[in-house]
């Protein structure tokens, strides 16, 4: 696919807003970006202010501290930047109302002040970007939580920081290498940006309303309001919402009804979940994601949910039956759950001869085929780059941008200073230096060789282009979580603290390079300077490090049994998976499960399908050229689908791909004004409602330990969807099958 543009039946649109610096009108060829960033920029406005630095800062330290403390509960609530981005507006109209506006230093070309004027936009869009660094997980923080909790076994606070630190930075390096391929050109237009931006221009600019229509601000507020208030109800009052299984209340004594039926613990047949937390927990807000990126993850779902994992199930493959149908959890033989602890011994290596007197690790059915889809998704990312954007990555290899090439933005862009290369690369030297010498003289507490963070760099940088394109283009972003821990594995196995650093040197520095190329796109719409935009990732990212990292430390020191006690509400499923991974991965390893000693062997084979799948796209396309819907299928999206499950579960995709259609199909095609006014705002409005209702939620009742117990607040309603069906075989509240 060469662009998401191929799913527009028309590109040639006129915008009614005009650059003040070209006389003629011109747009984005990508009808969304057209639809919603204007194209006007002033550059008189002032950036570095002030309130923009004490703003940015309180709002990163909230959002790191409310992200990582919730991330621990059974329901992990993620407060994303737009409430940030929505709550700094009074305060920042108010520091412009009342801070003095004395100059205190004045040069020739420049003054200090506190208060430069009235508080504008690309302050506001600077504000976000440091909300940014704070909206999503810290991912090295599983790294300590699986060695302090799960291992029980010593790392220190100032080696934590270190890895926490070195891998969220080191993701710069990367991200100013591509810059050139991922942010300047119009085709990689980033598509969760655009909520964002209508935001901004929803709270900042002046619109006139229509005669019997709500003005974009207007419309905002009565959306925030209503989520907030309906969320007490998914949140508190009836949490059943979150998953309605009802095909579990129709037949409560059957477990086959219920595996198919249950959305939590099973394949959530005619599951629907009413709660906007666990529609855009995983996948990110179904508004914000191109109808034709919506249908490749939907296809990918039924297939793997649908018709792999049941036929799998059914025919009892790698004896499934004899194990849940959707489970995460780790199994011996005999169906019960493998005890970790007795395999390590005191040098924190696995006990061989306690592996083979326990026996073999065993997997769930859906948990098998999540990690075949994804070897078969990062094959499939590399064919399909090469195949649909090969020659695009060549010509920009070979010259610079030219004015042909360049749309509106870029051109509008052009007259600030670009951040110079050699400033990542320093970056990148520095990082990279820093990580050695805290994997060698730390070795002990890391367990991984210097060689093992320049092969992690490595793997990073050249997956950093093809999966930014096709994040770029879909919203969808295939993870390199699962090779580089399958890489580290075969190579040195038994050791699994240097499993998961390798994986987060791998896998993190390139989402972080995704995360700070996005950052990039929206300074670039919202024509943000560079060098600023540059600063403030930075200095965010420094902050969202030690903040997440501080309180997570707080909360493993002070909390009894978190992570461990089911009972709680601190049973941190996110960190659990991770664990799950380490042992499967390092401490047992990759050889032992999916090679010539493990069960799992054929699994491997998913990586030749994944390659040859973009394959067959590919030749239809050339082989019908006519037929445009060929090009929509994106392979790696389709094939990596399920990449967030587990810990998502059914409902999760269900309900974000029926908003998804509705609003990515059935509005954007019928009611294209609407969609255009009002579809980003909505997602906007809709996750800011529900951030501040779960704050609030928590503060008044959860602090107090104030619950209701009642049907309705049994999340799923299916208690038999994890009984096995193997004949013979008996679980406490399970039936027995004979």
């Amino acid at each position: 696919m060469a662009s998401s543009s191929s799913s527009i039946e028309d590109n040639n649109i006129s915008s009614p807003l005009l650059s003040k610096e070209n006389e003629t009108e011109e747009n984005s060829p990508i009808k969304e970006v057209a639809l919603t960033v204007p194209t006007t920029d002033d550059s008189s406005l002032p950036v570095l202010t002030f309130r923009m630095w004490v703003l940015g800062t309180l709002s990163c330290f909230l959002l790191s501290f409310l992200n990582q403390f919730f991330w621990y509960r059974t329901e992990p609530l993620t407060i994303t930047a737009i409430s940030a981005q929505i709550a700094v507006v009074p305060l920042g109209q108010l520091m412009a109302a009342k801070i003095t506006k004395r100059v205190f230093f004045k040069g020739k070309s420049w003054e200090f002040t506190l208060n430069p004027g009235p508080f504008n936009v690309k302050e506001h869009v600077l504000i976000t970007i440091f909300a940014n660094s704070g909206a999503g997980t810290v991912y090295a923080i599983h790294i300590v939580t699986a060695v302090k909790v799960f291992y029980q076994k010593h790392i220190s606070f100032p080696v934590s920081l270190l890895v926490v630190i070195t891998t969220q930075v080191l993701g710069f390096g990367w991200a100013g290498i591509f810059r050139r391929y991922l942010v300047e050109p119009a085709a990689m237009w980033w598509p969760a940006n655009l909520v964002q931006v209508s935001l901004f221009r929803a709270l900042h600019e002046k619109e006139e309303r229509k005669k019997g229509a709500l003005t974009r601000s207007q419309f905002f507020m009565i959306a925030f309001l209503c989520s907030f208030a309906y969320y007490v109800f998914p949140g508190y009052l009836f949490q059943m919402l979150t998953s309605l299984s009802w095909v579990c209340w129709v037949f409560p004594h059957n477990v086959l009804a219920q595996q198919l039926g249950s959305g939590l613990n099973g394949l959530g047949i005619g599951a629907i979940g009413l709660d906007w937390s666990a529609i855009s927990a995983y996948l990110g807000s179904p508004l914000a994601s191109p109808w034709f990126a919506t249908a490749n993850v939907a296809v990918g779902f039924v297939f793997v949910m649908y018709i792999l994992t049941p036929l799998c199930y059914w025919f009892n493959v790698y004896s499934a039956k004899t194990f849940p149908i959707f489970s995460n959890k780790l199994f011996t033989s005999q169906g019960y759950i493998y005890n970790i602890t007795d395999i390590i011994d005191s040098n924190f290596h696995m006990d061989l001869a306690a592996y083979e007197k326990q026996g073999r690790l065993h997997l769930s059915t859906f948990f098998a085929m999540t990690y075949g889809v994804g070897f078969a998704a990062l094959t499939a990312t590399i064919v399909h780059v090469a195949l649909f954007h090969g020659r695009e990555i060549w010509e920009q290899s070979k010259s610079s941008f030219n004015e042909k090439s360049m749309d509106i933005h870029t051109k509008l862009m052009r007259k600030y200073k670009q951040v110079p290369e050699w400033w990542f690369v320093c970056i990148l030297i520095g990082t990279i230096a820093t990580t050695i010498f805290a994997c060698e003289y730390y070795n002990e507490q890391l367990q991984l060789p210097w060689w093992g963070v320049l092969l992690a760099c490595g793997i990073a940088i050249f997956f950093t282009l093809p999966i930014g394109i096709i994040t770029a283009i879909t919203n969808q972003s295939p993870g390199l979580n699962i090779i580089t821990e399958y890489i580290i594995g075969y190579i040195y196995p038994g050791y699994p603290v240097a499993n998961m650093c390798f994986k987060v040197y791998g896998y993190i520095s390139m989402t972080q390079a995704i995360t700070f190329l996005q950052d990039f796109k929206l300074g670039h719409y919202m024509k943000i300077p560079p060098r600023t935009m540059f600063m403030a990732q930075v200095v965010g990212t420094l902050i969202a490090g030690l903040v997440y990292l501080s309180t997570a430390w707080w909360l493993m020191e002070s909390i009894p049994d978190i992570c461990k006690d089911t009972s709680s509400v601190w049973t941190c499923p996110g960190d659990t998976v991770f664990y799950d991974a380490s042992v499967i991965w390092g401490l047992i390893g990759p050889r032992r499960i999916f090679g010539n000693l493990g069960t799992y062997e054929n699994v491997n084979w998913f990586f030749l399908g994944g390659a040859i799948a973009p394959l067959l796209v590919w030749l239809a396309a050339r082989a019908f050229p006519q037929q445009e819907w060929i090009k929509l299928i994106n392979m790696p999206v389709l094939i990596g689908a399920t990449g967030m499950m587990p810990p998502a579960t059914a409902v999760n995709y269900t309900s974000w791909i029926i908003v998804g259609f509705l609003s990515g199909f059935v509005v954007y095609r019928y009611k294209p004004d609407w969609w255009q006014r009002h579809n980003y705002v909505l997602s906007g409005a809709m996750d800011a409602g529900l951030a501040f209702m779960g704050v609030l939620l928590y503060l008044c009742l959860g602090l107090e330990d104030v619950s209701i117990n009642w049907w309705g607040n049994d999340l799923d309603g299916c208690p038999l969807a994890h009984c096995p069906t193997e004949k013979g075989f008996e679980v406490q509240g399970c039936p027995s099958f004979n």
